[in-house]
């Protein structure tokens, strides 16, 4: 292993003592004398080579004081009294939850830390903040004991008028509200207006207003350009760069130089191609097989070399680690690199030579790795290809379109379409999970405006095709973060979670109550949970199950330990090295790579500290992120169906929460919501397990996977919410209004009667993508296409 976990070391440090014989040994604390460093490592089972990850996590529990230096290499336990009073001072960004609570994303690389609203202090939601903590029952608890850093001063919101004075309302519902307005507004602000403002007074304790100066006015509420801008400015998402990072990427090289070939390997003869989305502009990755005479493959996974462009210490740098990953917006991408780097010098476009780093591995006919080897090369892509050339040129589809480049490369993909039924057998006989849940995909016409809100990869076909790309990037993904793993170096790993016994104990019961057998120890072992998943396949109740088991997993996050391993993938050691081009992590591994390719050492002991640093930060960023994506995601749903007020719809029951019932539309692929005030005058409660709104009178019940046909009655752009109703249940006094009908002021005024709540969510919907709990796609590209990040 590349690091030694603290919590091991802190219990066996804390369970240890010098041995002493004598009965003197008695007479004073065991420990009072410290461990030394060497019989710590005895007790840890670790070799005197790895005694270096042991001192790295030892200054780590120093440093949280939890541990104290002695002379002579000794170190002793302050123990639970002395960790109690002394606590744990640890430093990370506020997460504050709309119920007034928060959580310290520490950069220790321990879990979250939990903090009560009375404990917040003068901080608020993005501030940098240091946090004394303490083990808790649940993990960390904690306390805000000083800002280091304040967040983003930009924000959104509101006018809100109180007695003769205006307040200002942040969109933002993490903040503190109303705050206070000082200097003029501006002319046009008024009821309606959506308003930018700057924080000019941060408070000073837990109870103190913020003060802000409203500088301009965004626009008006329900337009959707204004509030995609105001879900931007909320996530402090910034889609320019700063002035040094331009002037860095402007004074790179448009093509490679004759110098930057030197000491590469040559690899513009190999047969390279890309396989992406027909509107994709980052090809970050390119792709080679062949089988060998004696039998097995060849397989070449090439990479842009983004770190040849991105040194460590440039403003360029500081820009990517600032953003974590590019965003992608039904309509654009946010990039993490200037577009001289993502669609320029770095992309493996056609006919171009390019810089790469690249793993070369051998298979053997049934996917398992005989040898790899990393290479510093240069490469030339010699065909563009797309999910659905590629899918019809090896006759999965007729849908795709026909390329020649494709059809003349048929040997090939047939070859990869092999390797890669061969090792996703492989995975999901070792226990690695596949939800294959639908994702939507926003149609636009052609002057740009949504239409339509489609289910990506409907196709199987095509679907397919995403499949075999994808288990390369997983080989490469697994085969690099072995490979460091065993020479000891340090990365930032993909660390996946056992789900919690609780939460698993809770899904058997789901499948029980859906007639599904699924004893609660099998749930909890990765291959069981593959047979049940493939057991339901293609039944009705399978989309609602695979959904409630993606609820019962952890987030996958980063980490430099990867002791935890891989859940969703069954994967021991796991990393992201395949798209440097929007993926910050990725790009740090690139750079133990390049050095582990041409032999150099790493500097473990100093690049540690950064990485935990960094992986905290991009776990952060990585949310914020998702968080963007789904909520613009949701504005072009909501868009699309503004004008579809009235009319009847078939769907699929997906959630139930006390309040209602969220449904799927078939199509377009978009869900409503259904409050328990536009059912029938009865008492709807939801039922133990959550998957059941049963009506007290009636009887009536709403089940996760129940098919119904809804009226849509609804539409707001600003709360990004469609309200529905079951067609059989007119709205209360109201006739049901004309298809097409449109509701007052963009649909934003509530219909007669309803009183429930707004801006619900859906349970689940949290910040994470299907990648973040299971390892499957993550950012997402324009148009709904998943890109592979596992």
């Amino acid at each position: 292993m590349s690091s030694i976990d603290p919590e091991a070391v802190f219990k066996a440090l804390e369970s240890s003592g010098p041995r002493s014989a004598g009965k003197s040994s008695k007479s004073r604390n065991p420990n009072s004398r410290g461990v030394h460093l060497a019989e710590l490592s005895s007790r840890l089972g670790v070799t005197r080579a790895e005694r270096g990850a042991v001192l790295d996590a030892l200054d780590l529990l120093v440093s949280n004081d939890r541990v104290r230096e002695l002379p002579g290499r000794r170190f002793r336990a302050l123990g639970a009294h002395g960790a109690a009073h002394a606590g744990m001072r640890l430093e990370g960004f506020l997460f504050v939850h709309p119920r007034g609570f928060g959580f310290l994303t520490a950069e220790d690389g321990g879990p979250d830390v939990f903090i009560p609203p009375d404990a917040l202090g003068a901080a608020l939601h993005g501030d940098r903040v240091e946090v004394d903590a303490r083990p808790s029952p649940k993990g960390r608890d904690g306390a805000v004991v000083g800002v280091l850093s304040r967040r983003p001063t930009r924000i959104t919101g509101t006018l809100q008028r109180e007695r003769r004075r205006s307040l200002f309302v942040p969109d933002d519902v993490r903040l503190r509200s109303p705050m206070e307005i000082e200097g003029e507004l501006p002319e046009s602000a008024g009821p309606g207006s959506v308003l930018i403002a700057e924080i000019i007074g941060f408070p000073q304790d837990g109870q103190e207003p913020c003060v802000v100066r409203v500088v301009d006015v965004l626009g008006a509420e329900g337009a959707a350009q204004v509030e995609a801008a105001r879900i931007l400015v909320r996530e402090g998402v910034e889609e320019g760069f700063d002035r040094l990072a331009l002037a860095e990427a402007a004074a790179l090289p448009t093509k490679v130089l004759a110098s930057e070939r030197e000491g590469r390997e040559d690899l513009r003869d190999v047969d390279l191609v890309t396989i992406d989305p027909p509107d994709a502009k980052d090809h970050d990755d390119a792709l080679f097989a062949e089988r060998l005479s004696g039998g097995g493959y060849r397989v070449i996974v090439a990479i842009a070399d983004v770190s040849h462009y991105v040194a460590e210490g440039t403003a360029l740098d500081a820009a990517a680690a600032a953003r974590g990953v590019s965003i992608y917006l039904p309509s654009r991408s946010i990039p993490m690199l200037p577009r001289e780097i993502s669609s320029g010098v770095a992309s493996l476009v056609p006919k171009k030579d390019r810089l790469c780093l690249a793993v070369e591995v051998e298979l053997s006919s049934r996917g398992k790795v005989r040898s790899h080897r990393f290479i510093e090369g240069v490469m030339r892509s010699h065909a563009r290809l797309t999910y659905g050339s590629a899918a019809r040129a090896l006759g999965l589809t007729d849908e795709g379109p026909l390329q020649r480049e494709a059809s003349e490369r048929r040997e090939m993909l047939e070859t990869l379409l092999e390797i890669a039924r061969c090792l996703r057998k492989a995975r999901l006989k070792r226990g690695a999970l596949d939800f294959d849940l639908p994702e939507p995909k926003v149609v636009f016409d052609a002057k740009g405006e949504p239409m339509d809100v489609v289910r990506s990869r409907k196709d199987p076909g095509i679907r397919e095709a995403y499949r075999l790309v994808e288990e390369m990037m997983l080989l490469a993904n697994e085969v690099v973060a072995t490979e460091l793993t065993a020479r000891k170096l340090p990365a930032i790993y993909r660390v996946h979670g056992a789900p919690d016994e609780d939460k698993l104990e809770l899904f058997a019961q789901l499948a029980g109550s859906l007639g599904f057998d699924l004893d609660v120890e099998q749930a909890k072992d990765p291959k069981q949970l593959t047979k049940f998943l493939a057991r339901i396949d293609g039944l009705p109740e399978a989309p609602v199950l695979r959904y409630l088991l993606l609820r019962a997993m952890q987030q996958a996050v980063y980490d430099i330990t990867p002791a935890a391993g891989h859940f969703g993938l069954a994967a021991p050691d796991y990393l992201h090295f395949t798209s440097p081009i929007r993926r910050y992590p990725d790009l740090t591994v690139h750079r133990v790579v390049r050095k582990a390719a041409r032999g150099q050492r790493v500097d473990a002991a100093s690049l540690r500290p950064q990485l935990r640093k960094a992986a905290a930060d991009a776990s952060r960023l990585e949310r914020r992120a998702m968080s963007a994506e789904r909520d613009v995601l949701s504005v072009y749903r909501a868009l699309v169906m503004r004008d579809r007020v009235g009319e009847v719809f078939d769907a699929t029951v997906t959630a139930t929460t006390d309040s209602g019932f969220y449904a799927a539309l078939d199509s377009p692929f978009v869900e409503t919501f259904t409050p328990v005030t536009r059912l029938e005058d009865d008492y709807f409660e939801l039922d133990r397990l959550g998957i059941r709104l049963t009506g007290f009178r009636t009887g009536r019940s709403f089940t996760q996977g129940d098919r119904l046909r809804v009226r849509v009655e609804e539409v707001s752009l600003s709360r990004r919410e469609i309200l529905a109703a079951p067609e059989d249940l007119g709205p209360a006094g109201q006739t049901p209004r004309k298809a097409g009908a449109r509701s007052k002021r963009d649909g934003d005024k509530p219909a007669r009667g309803t009183r429930g709540k707004t801006n619900r969510r859906r349970p689940g919907a949290g910040s994470q993508r299907a990648e973040g709990r299971t390892g499957r796609g993550s950012n997402q590209k324009p148009g709904g296409k998943k890109k592979r990040t596992r």
